[in-house]
């Protein structure tokens, strides 16, 4: 008989809804051990193919199961040098979870029975972070001497840039990181809030790459402030790793109207430029009591919860309302946010497409017209495709919105350059096979290839193409 799965404790909803503070726990030691001993340590681990970076999965919970905690974090490192972030962010029920012999093949979300990898990951991670274990890795750093003389300039710091930048240093590459903002981690720190990625983690894992000779530089936009062409006078290879933060739009009537944010501006201000501190901190936002959130992925859960923090913290008795065009089921949100979501008091109202914002004479959003839709045939992403039913027209009031169905890559740096091939999106393209650009010696990885990833898979991408910069550097 199967053991069944170990669910960590979480902060209740009474308490979490008026601060910032980390929902889940964690595992404690005896959980994580409960957990561990439930893998039944396969001969042929199929978990292993479900990680985009390769973490040797059947090991590192081994280890655990011995107490071993620090072989655990070593195993867990020659793959991955962020185990607290990713054991955090990473939607493992569609990668590892998915694979993990407890999950039917058939399925295409894991059982919810499979092996919780990632919290196992985050005990570790969090194990080596309160013991220091990391400070030994410097003794792991190998050095090749055709390596030793060279550098690379990483462009953008977070998880596809970050991941280079490890991957590179600790074979001896010389690696500088050019971060346009004030605070290194990209999406990392402007996109996902505190309550799922705690800072002190996010700083600590990031921090651990100075023991690896990574250098860096915060404030310098390339393409604006830093030209391009004087990285490649001093680099031997680039990586562009700048990300998807430009807004996607509905393309409406009324859309200018004030109060309207993209999910990218509105969680930039308040992960990134702490508007909940206002006027401690000099970023102001905007706080609806009807707040209209349009989307359906993690963005707009992290942009509703947020949003109804918001209100509670600043004493504001509201409701925070989710619009999607499809059903719960299509949803491409994890499971364990929009959980958490609908447990914090955020509302959805499925099969919904908004057509019309209305204002006041102010110019400020008043309403949102909305149209029942039902579901068609599939579409090109597989999922069945919303139809507007005609004559279902209906009115939300609303005093907020907030828009998130999607990014589109940054155009700063790219725009400048002209040889650099890219989609009709504004996508870099790139060779899949070794991730370099139409420019030689330029990579690039991460959403800046192919809209809003992963985590996990910008990191993946990040390892492909540091691979590919080392085979170049030493063969030629």
């Amino acid at each position: 008989m199967k053991k069944p799965l170990i669910q960590p404790k979480e902060i209740s909803v009474e308490q979490r809804i008026y601060n910032f503070d980390e929902v889940v726990c964690g595992y404690t030691e005896e959980q994580a051990l409960e957990e561990a001993s439930r893998c039944i340590q396969c001969k042929n681990p199929k978990c292993i193919s479900g990680c985009p970076v390769g973490i040797d999965i059947k090991k590192f919970i081994w280890y655990i199961t011995q107490k071993d905690y620090p072989s655990a974090y070593y195993t867990i490192s020659e793959k991955n040098n962020f185990p607290s972030i990713c054991g955090r962010v990473c939607p493992a029920e569609y990668q590892c979870r998915k694979t993990c012999v407890f999950t039917p093949k058939d399925r295409n979300v894991a059982e919810e029975n499979a092996i919780n990898i990632p919290l196992l990951e985050r005990f570790v991670g969090d194990y080596a972070r309160k013991h220091n274990l990391a400070l030994n890795l410097t003794e792991k750093i190998k050095t090749n001497p055709k390596l030793i003389n060279t550098k690379v300039a990483v462009i953008g710091s977070g998880p596809a840039g970050l991941c280079v930048a490890g991957e590179l240093a600790r074979l001896g590459v010389k690696v500088d990181i050019y971060e346009a903002l004030h605070l290194l981690g990209g999406v990392l720190i402007y996109g996902i809030p505190p309550f799922r990625l705690p800072r002190d983690v996010l700083y600590y894992e990031i921090n651990l790459l100075k023991n690896y000779n990574v250098t860096f530089y915060t404030g310098v936009s390339v393409g604006k402030t830093l030209p391009f062409r004087e990285l490649q006078k001093q680099y031997n290879s680039i990586f562009i790793g700048t990300g998807a933060g430009a807004p996607t739009w509905l393309n409406i009537e009324g859309e200018s109207l004030c109060n309207i944010y993209s999910a990218n501006e509105y969680l930039t201000r308040v992960n990134l430029m702490h508007s909940d501190k206002f006027p401690e901190f000099h970023t102001p936002i905007n706080v609806g009591k009807n707040v209209t959130v349009i989307g359906g992925g993690n963005t707009a859960m992290d942009a509703a919860r947020v949003a109804l923090r918001m209100q509670k913290i600043k004493g504001i008795n509201g409701k925070v309302t989710i619009l999607y065009r499809r059903t719960q089921e299509e949803m491409p949100a994890r499971k364990v946010e929009i959980d958490h979501a609908k447990q914090e008091g955020v509302e959805f109202k499925f099969l919904v497409q908004p057509v019309k914002f209305s204002g006041d004479t102010r110019g400020y959003v008043k309403s949102v017209l909305c149209l029942q839709c039902t579901l068609g045939e599939p579409d090109s992403s597989g999922r069945r495709r919303p139809v507007p039913i005609k004559g279902s027209e209906f009115e939300i009031e609303t005093d907020l919105v907030i828009i998130a169905i999607g990014l589109k890559a940054n155009q700063i740096l790219l725009s400048t350059l002209p040889e650099l091939k890219t989609t009709q999106d504004g996508d870099i393209i790139v060779n899949p096979e070794t991730m370099e650009t139409s420019i030689p010696n330029v990579y690039a990885g991460g959403d800046v290839v192919g809209g809003e990833g992963t985590v996990i898979e910008a990191m993946g991408m990040g390892k492909k193409a540091a691979q590919s910069i080392v085979q170049k550097l030493t063969i030629g």
